[in-house]
């Protein structure tokens, strides 16, 4: 069998922040039938000036719906620092490089870019930043820094960009179950883990038993 989940998000989105407990649980779900998972970035925004004012308003508005629905904690004090350009492309590039040079990190140098951007009021557009969030994950500082400049990763990411577009995908977090080159959808868009892990666990009977 040849099975795997597809999570489809961007590191810089809200919903997939209130997210992520959710699709961790669901990917120890799968794993228990060794199903794995597989980040495929999305792309939400590239922006070329800072956030205004009254953009910082709208989406701090954003954070507080999806606190309230999911219950993740949002710094609204120090969140969208002064001069961020809402730019998602390197936090992406960073997942893809991970995904490259070592799969097994991938996920946790999501939650630390999630966290630092979420929690921490820190502008993870910054190659620098990505750079030392990568090393706490566990990536070598050198290998990772050469790798994320590298024509290949731009073109890496940019390709989970187009692929993400070509399957008519318009929001995240969207979860894609696959077998055989066989998509399945789960969800497009949250949904909490009560009405995900029956679903998941309906496909993963029925890709397991086939």
């Amino acid at each position: 069998m040849q099975a795997r989940l597809l999570y489809v998000m961007d590191p810089m989105c809200s919903w997939c922040w209130g997210f992520a407990p959710v699709i961790e649980s669901l990917a120890e779900q799968a794993a228990t039938a060794g199903v794995p998972l597989q980040l495929v970035v999305g792309g939400l925004r590239r922006d070329r000036i800072a956030i205004d004012a009254a953009a910082r308003v709208r989406y701090l508005g954003y954070w507080q719906a999806v606190n309230a629905s999911t219950g993740q904690l949002f710094n609204f004090a120090d969140g969208l620092p002064e001069g961020l350009v809402y730019d998602t492309e390197p936090a992406c590039r960073a997942l893809v490089t991970a995904r490259e040079l070592a799969p097994d990190l991938a996920w946790p140098l999501t939650r630390l870019i999630q966290q630092a951007f979420y929690t921490e009021g820190v502008d993870v557009t910054q190659a620098g930043v990505l750079l030392r969030l990568a090393e706490q994950a566990g990536i070598p500082r050198i290998e990772f820094a050469e790798a994320f400049d590298s024509p290949a990763m731009h073109a890496a990411t940019a390709a989970d960009f187009t692929w993400v577009q070509d399957l008519g995908i318009a929001g995240f977090p969207t979860l894609l179950a696959e077998r055989e080159g066989q998509l399945a959808l789960l969800t497009n868009g949250y949904q909490p883990l009560e009405t995900l892990a029956p679903l998941l666990g309906r496909w993963l009977e029925r890709a397991t038993h086939d």
